[in-house]
């Protein structure tokens, strides 16, 4: 399951490098406007899927982050908010890589927003947080899209099996 997780990791980072580097190319007004995305603008959504991570790393870390509101404006430039997110991709990836296997299937506690006490399991949890960041992402890719008329292609298999070599007879 580490090597999973780890994979979803840098999976995370290579998508996350890809729609930065596509909203780098709009300009300032069509990156903050809204255009009625569920966080309004692409500035938006991408502060919101790193509010949501810092959020749940700080529970698996032990370093809690209040998340003061799912949509909180982290960073208000785009410079910023890239630079923090390549440090936040590096810091899951290290994150994960730490994780002991055993504690991947291991019963997770944590405090939801509201207060509640919440258990399920850190595999679980993980599972969240990367599809999270894929649905999340997508609707960046559709602002994209709508914008620019084109958006990179980010799948998954495209980018994670260049380490499967399978030979064949013809």
């Amino acid at each position: 399951m580490k090597d999973h997780f780890t994979r979803l990791a840098r999976y995370n980072q290579w998508a996350n490098k890809q729609i930065y580097e596509a909203a780098a190319l709009l300009d300032k007004e069509d990156y903050f406007a809204d255009r009625r995305a569920y966080f309004k603008s692409m500035h938006g959504t991408l502060n919101h899927l790193l509010a949501v991570d810092k959020l749940w790393f700080g529970r698996f870390t032990g370093n809690l982050y209040a998340l003061p509101s799912y949509d909180v404006i982290l960073h208000d430039t785009f410079d910023e908010l890239r630079t923090a997110r390549i440090a936040f991709d590096e810091h899951i990836i290290d994150v994960i890589q730490a994780m002991e296997e055993a504690d991947i299937s291991a019963p997770f506690h944590w405090v939801m927003l509201n207060g509640a006490p919440f258990t399920s399991t850190l595999d679980r949890c993980l599972t969240q947080i990367f599809n999270h960041q894929t649905h999340h992402r997508g609707q960046a890719h559709t602002l994209l899209s709508q914008l620019t008329g084109a958006a990179p292609p980010l799948d998954f298999f495209i980018r994670m099996n260049d380490d499967f070599i399978e030979e064949f007879e013809i």
